[in-house]
């Protein structure tokens, strides 16, 4: 008994320093670099394997901790929803952002995630700055990097200002290209004017420097897995299909022609790499936090979809990126475990096809408000019941159903039933279902975690496998929810996190306790609190 009794109190007192932070003390990093590559699926990472340098994702597949099975588990994995829960370790259903906006159920107001009035623009703006993160619920973990220790530092950068200030938090400062000049801004919620170096890097218009005046393949046509092509040049002798349903009216733009190319990516870790020489981070005893964003490849994987050649040259472009960015990275410190890089993505994206496809896996949104409203008009009487969709859910006019004296809860069972019926819908819940019933495995339990209720419509939906929302700008799309949506990569590089290949199940809420674990830090208030284990391995 007294063995076992010390064999308790041995393993309680391990765990206890394990839970207070005894790996941080001797391995706590100067500097915390998380690169977010949105719409990258987890299977990149392997089909591209043979075309990547040594210096990139393999640099950090070999040497690093190499999570294989790491998903979302919820879903509509949105772009904000997967950042938020990146950042905040939580589910979205805790969280609170469901999408980039939502309507109102007291008065029908359309919101914005990150719009807000008080707000105003800064230098480099031109007048497009009045966003601020006062609607983010759940705290960051650079929040929580920031109330621990005022002296470390927090920067997030991204082309599109969503992305910025959701994995950003309300604490640091947020940067991101403005759209008719791009040059570097951010807003009034989080500085006040410009650190002077950015007004200069925007001055002489640094970022043009990296447009690519011809887009044409990295490597020979031969070496790519890829067939589809639209705008990428120098394919010859490759069987290809050409891509003729894109609009190309955003890529030919000022901004397409450095954001929808691979220049959109280099731009961003060349800023990263002068913010981190400029700001002085990993200078000192405390820990400093970059947060970089690269939506890059989620307009490219929308645009031409994930089976283009641009698509695929995009990634190759990245990896050189990437590994140059690790070098000038790791050049700053004399001991590597100062420095942790954390790569991942916000979700994947689904498989796109061709205008002149017999197969056109399409939802019309609008089209399902309008038959939707008629269905309600001709049982109840004509009137405008439907506000809007988004967030994959048809939000209700509440005002105009209980001023018919009608009950909110059961129009939304009846629209439920019916909606089952449109094409390409699978699932469809109530809120009021979602709200008195607790699902614990399937797609509902993703759709409940999904659920934010002042945010989340009245009937949420899933859609079949494949299947996305009709939009003449995109062929690929991320909300589904499905393994091409959930399933991103996971990386973890530094720190003194040793080299290791985890087969084992995941779950994304885990990476953000992890990562203030290694720091030293409380988890973010939200959060699981269950971290990666392996990293002590």
């Amino acid at each position: 008994m007294r063995l076992i009794s010390r064999h308790i109190a041995t393993t309680l007192m391990s765990l206890l320093l394990f839970a207070s932070g005894s790996y941080a003390q001797h391995h706590k990093p100067q500097l915390v670099v998380n690169i977010i590559v949105s719409s990258m699926r987890a299977n990149d990472l392997t089909r591209y394997a043979d075309n990547f340098t040594e210096g990139g994702f393999k640099r950090l597949m070999s040497e690093g901790a190499n999570y294989t099975a790491a998903y979302y588990n919820y879903a509509s994995t949105s772009t904000a929803a997967g950042l938020a829960t990146f950042t905040t370790g939580a589910q979205p259903a805790v969280h609170g952002i469901v999408g980039e906006s939502w309507w109102s159920p007291t008065d029908s107001s359309h919101t914005t995630l990150i719009g807000d009035n008080k707000s105003y623009p800064i230098p480099f703006s031109t007048g497009a700055g009045n966003y601020s993160a006062h609607r983010l619920i759940a705290p960051t973990m650079g929040d929580m990097l920031l109330g621990a220790d005022g002296s470390s530092k927090l920067f997030s950068i991204a082309v599109d200002p969503l992305s910025a200030i959701v994995v950003n938090g309300k604490r640091g400062i947020p940067f991101w290209v403005e759209k008719n000049q791009t040059h570097w801004t951010s807003t009034s919620a989080f500085i006040e004017s410009l650190p002077q170096w950015i007004s200069d890097y925007n001055r002489y218009d640094t970022n043009s420097y990296y447009t690519l005046p011809k887009w044409t393949t990295l490597y020979n046509a031969k070496r790519y897995h890829n067939s589809q092509v639209c705008v990428v040049e120098g394919i010859n002798g490759k069987t290809t299909q050409l891509i003729t349903d894109v609009n190309l009216k955003l890529a030919n733009s000022d901004l397409g022609k450095m954001c929808y190319t691979p220049a959109g990516n280099t731009m961003l870790l060349k800023f990263a790499a002068s913010l981190i020489a400029k700001e002085g981070l990993a200078n000192d005893a405390a820990t400093d936090m970059l947060n970089i964003v690269l939506d890059t490849p989620r307009y490219i994987a929308t645009t031409y979809g994930p089976e283009s050649i641009e698509y695929e040259d995009m990634l190759y472009r990245l990896d050189k990126d990437i590994a140059e960015f690790l070098t000038y990275l790791y050049a700053q410190v004399d001991d590597p475990s100062k420095i942790v890089v954390v790569v991942s993505s916000d979700h994947g994206t689904s498989p796109s096809y061709n205008a002149d496809s017999k197969v056109r896996d399409r939802v019309n949104s609008r089209q399902m408000e309008v038959i939707t409203n008629a269905f309600l008009g001709a049982k109840y009487g004509s009137d405008n019941y439907i506000i809007g969709y988004a967030n994959k859910a048809l939000y209700l006019n509440h005002q105009a159903i209980i001023a018919k004296k009608l009950s909110v809860d059961a129009i939304r069972e009846e629209v439920a039933t019916f909606v089952h019926q449109l094409r390409g819908v699978a699932i469809a819940r109530s809120a009021t279902a979602l709200r008195n019933a607790s699902f614990s495995e399937g797609r509902a339990e993703f759709i409940q975690q999904s659920y934010y209720p002042i945010r989340s419509g009245d009937v949420i939906m899933d859609f079949m496998p494949g299947w996305i929302i009709e939009d003449s700008d995109i062929r690929s799309s991320s909300e589904g929810g499905y393994n091409y949506d959930r399933h991103v990569p996971l990386l973890i590089y530094g720190g003194g996190v040793k080299h290791q290949t985890v087969h084992r199940t995941i779950d994304m809420t885990n990476v953000a306790p992890t990562i203030c674990h290694i720091i030293g830090i409380e988890a973010p208030w939200a959060s699981t609190n269950e971290i990666l284990t392996e990293i002590h391995k």
